[in-house]
């Protein structure tokens, strides 16, 4: 096949996969060069090695909307030849695939355990969807998974280089926008990127669970700048980073012997990641071309009477603000602080009450503190002895079942469990029955 003034020579692959009218002469030599590299085929490349050191900067141009795009089908191809030394199966065993599976398999695999797992249809799944997406993005990349194949994640950690990122992938699925068919964590409903969760521990007595309480939670979050309404300067001052090229990443391609290259990408000194660039006379002096602020948000938590140790709390939106991103949201995490008196079993209470030999034999009374304040007299009567393991029921004085007042028959248990004759123990445990209150 032509290119340029030179004869590039194939074998064990047909010619016509490379598309020659998509790409230009220098790109498909550079195509060549990484797919060889990879070793998904076997090239004989008639060219001088002059010639090699003038074509590799113009490989850093067109690698990265070209050569990934043009080699796929190429790696796909020939894959089979080196299933048997892949070095970790991990990611293949998460999908659900075996080492040797096509693009097809492994986008039909993780299109239907996407869906499954999603957390819009799956809360309880983030970490397992984070896992498949994160096999997928590998995967589906020919540069990592051939990284994968032979060093596992390992190599992956080391000397993975750029690629397009969860956004690329999924375009390339699903035909445009992330999950454009069922929505995307990292995206909003609009399609527009959504920023992290923001966790707050939030500790509250069981007194607050069974009596509910309204209280004020004092945050530190980001905000867009007021003066500059995000922009970090003045209108036009911001510019789009050249040497990253607004990707805010730079990617450095190194020749390792003749055929064969790297890619590295790291993050660009010129913009700090940001893809950006602001000339300093023309910075915010509030926000310092930072863009965002720091700013005390004071917010009014309502605990529900009922509400569980680990139950969480949503202030949806009130998360950093960032430019172009949507907010995520605040999350509280009730944590129940331990008590002495009472512990909670589901909406149970169980407390122990100590009794002498005399009290066991002859029958007792004593009051006791609820956790709403009223008093709670609990008698024995004379004449029956307690034995370890005899419960006493008191209805009516559990915790209130979480916005579902109106369905409380609780009942309240004494029970004595110590074999000590000098000493016994009575236990309080209050339980809650499912038969509604008419």
């Amino acid at each position: 096949m032509p290119c340029g003034d030179y004869e590039i020579q194939t074998q064990g692959t047909d010619s016509a996969q490379l598309n020659p009218p998509l790409l230009t002469p220098c790109a498909t030599m550079a195509t060549i060069m990484v797919a060889w590299a990879m070793g998904t085929v076997a090239w004989v490349v008639t060219i001088d090695v002059v010639v090699v050191a003038v074509v590799m900067p113009i490989v850093h141009a067109a690698l990265e909307n070209t050569v990934v795009l043009a080699s796929t089908e190429l790696f796909y191809a020939a894959r089979p030849a080196a299933v048997a030394n892949v070095a970790d199966t991990k990611l293949y065993d998460i999908l659900g695939v075996s080492p040797g599976a096509s693009e097809n398999e492994l986008k039909k695999a993780y299109r239907k355990l996407a869906k499954e797992y999603h957390p819009d249809k799956n809360p309880n799944a983030g970490d397992k969807f984070k896992e498949i997406s994160f096999a997928y993005e590998v995967l589906s990349n020919p540069e990592k998974h051939e990284l994968y194949d032979r060093y596992g994640e390992q190599g992956l950690r080391e000397g993975s280089g750029g690629g397009g990122g969860m956004d690329d992938i999924f375009s390339h699925i699903f035909g445009g926008g992330l999950f454009g068919f069922m929505g995307n964590q990292s995206r909003s409903r609009n399609g527009r990127r959504r920023g992290e969760d923001m966790m707050h521990p939030l500790k509250v007595s069981l007194e607050d669970l069974d009596n509910g309480k309204t209280t004020k939670l004092q945050l530190s979050k980001n905000v867009l700048c007021s003066a500059c309404s995000g922009q970090g300067g003045k209108s036009g001052a911001v510019q789009k980073c050249s040497a990253s090229r607004g990707r805010g990443v730079r990617i450095m391609i190194r020749q390792l012997a003749p055929g064969m290259v790297q890619q590295m990408q790291s993050v660009c000194s010129d913009c700090n990641g940001e893809g950006e660039v602001i000339n300093e006379k023309d910075r915010c002096k509030k926000c310092e071309g930072k863009k965002v602020i720091k700013e005390v948000k004071i917010l009014e938590v309502h605990v529900d009477k009922g509400m569980k140790h680990g139950q969480r709390i949503t202030f949806t939106g009130e998360a950093d603000q960032a430019p172009g991103v949507e907010p995520g949201d605040i999350v509280l995490l009730l944590q129940e602080k331990e008590r002495e008196v009472f512990q909670r079993d589901g909406n149970d209470l169980h407390m122990t009450y100590r009794i002498g030999l005399v009290e066991a034999l002859c029958g007792f009374q004593f009051t006791f503190k609820h956790l709403d304040g009223h008093q709670i007299v609990v008698k024995y009567p004379p004449g029956k002895v307690i034995e370890p393991g005899c419960v006493r029921v008191v209805r009516g004085e559990g915790m209130p079942q979480y916005r579902n007042p109106f369905d409380k028959v609780i009942t309240k248990k004494v029970r004595t469990c110590s074999s000590d004759k000098e000493h016994q123990s009575s236990s309080l445990q209050k339980k809650s029955c499912q038969t509604p209150v008419m």
